[in-house]
């Protein structure tokens, strides 16, 4: 294992077990509203400045960008991209369906990657070029050929409603057009099940960069096809992302494509 990644590994899961504990007692902690439907809590920050910590001891000139302490640094060769607790609320809510995602990007371009969910204990890591491992075991993509027999995953909009109505129209047509939908409630997990081959397809709206930034590494490095709607490599910049296993790629962003708003279009 590269030494970067090793130590994102320490990191991801001291914060896990910062987590973990919290989760004993959830009733006992403060609860913030960052906006509408997206909360955050003192597990949140605590698991940040863990990881922040270990990773700034090892790697002093990095940079930082953080969901809860932003950027820091921004114009190091290096920027750890770190979400704490990607699904707080469903830790809120003791829905144990969340995890920690870190990625380094080296100029711009991702170069390593972990997610890890304290509670299944599973660690998902990758190097670029270097390939995707579940707890040390390589992992690829699925080999389902056809959308009509592919689970796929996605995310409700829930902060900004403004593309509601098409995403709903796309989540219409998806229903009658694969195996089943299913909506866990973490992106980067989301993200994580595709590269495991758990998950055929995944695609979401408006996902900040710490959402998607280790999770579409994954993908790519288990043999699968990240992109934007538009069949670009603008999902950083926009938050709308897609990813599948290559044979049912096409098929899966068609049915996106053809239901995008002008204004997704134009992104």
């Amino acid at each position: 294992m590269h030494p970067m990644l090793n130590t994102a590994v320490k990191a991801a899961r001291q914060a896990g077990s910062i987590i973990l504990r919290a989760a004993e007692d959830i009733d006992q902690l403060t609860i913030k509203n960052k906006s509408a439907n997206d909360f955050v809590s003192e597990v949140d920050v605590a698991s940040e400045e863990a990881i922040i910590n270990i990773l700034k001891t090892a790697y002093p000139t990095h940079g930082f960008l953080g969901e809860e302490s932003g950027f820091s640094d921004k114009d190091a060769d290096y920027i750890w991209i770190i979400d704490p607790l990607d699904g707080t609320t469903n830790f809120l809510h003791q829905f144990p369906q969340y995890c920690i995602s870190i990625a380094l990007m080296h100029k711009g371009d991702i170069t390593h990657a972990v997610i890890y969910d304290p509670n299944r204990n599973d660690l998902f890591t990758a190097t670029k070029g270097a390939g995707a491992y579940l707890n040390d075991k390589r992992i690829r993509v699925s080999k389902k050929a056809k959308l009509k027999e592919s689970i796929i995953g996605t995310g409700f909009p829930f902060r900004d409603f403004a593309h509601l109505p098409c995403y709903l129209k796309m989540f219409e047509e998806m229903i009658t057009n694969t195996s089943g939908l299913r909506r866990p409630g973490s992106a980067a997990l989301d993200l994580a099940y595709v590269a495991a081959g758990w998950f055929d397809g995944f695609w979401e709206i408006g996902l900040s960069k710490w959402d998607i930034a280790a999770g579409a590494l994954l993908v790519k490095e288990a043999g699968g096809i990240v992109s934007d709607f538009n069949e670009k490599q603008a999902w950083m910049k926009t938050g709308n992302i897609v990813a599948a296993n290559a044979k049912i790629y096409s098929d899966f962003i068609k049915i996106i494509q053809k239901n995008m708003s002008e204004e997704l279009k134009n992104q």
